[in-house]
């Protein structure tokens, strides 16, 4: 059975697309630790991040690299964290977290309230400063 994450890519599960390209999808966070949280992942069903080839984990990282950086551009966090931490879902992943003061809280667990105007207004905007 295809991972809700693979639905995602597919279209049956709709979601806040920040970036795609042939391997690897990008989208905000449906339970964001901050505004912008955002995963990557590749579109190769893969459960353990581990598991996916050399050149598959840095085409991976490569990619995460340049929505982070979209994400710095349109956002201005201090910096943008990373979480790989993978047991949530059966589709490896990356976790993009926007921090924007040097006291925010860290993690996976703590959840920001972000309106549907909001999630689309901020995946518009990081979508628009990401160069693939």
């Amino acid at each position: 059975m295809a991972s809700i994450f693979t639905k995602i890519i597919e279209g049956e599960i709709p979601s806040y697309k920040v970036a795609e390209d042939d391997r690897h999808f990008a989208f905000l966070d449906i339970n964001p630790a901050a505004k912008g949280h955002t995963l990557c992942i590749p579109k190769k069903e893969i459960d353990y991040i581990f598991d996916l080839e050399p050149n598959e984990l840095s085409a991976l990282t490569k990619f995460s690299q340049n929505v982070a950086d979209g994400i710095d551009k349109a956002l201005k966090p201090i910096r943008t964290g990373i979480i790989v931490e993978g047991m949530e879902v059966p589709h490896a992943h990356i976790h993009l977290i926007p921090i924007y003061k040097e006291t925010q809280a860290f993690s996976l667990g703590k959840k920001v309230d972000v309106s549907e105007d909001g999630m689309i207004k901020l995946a518009e905007q990081i979508r628009q400063n990401i160069c693939l």
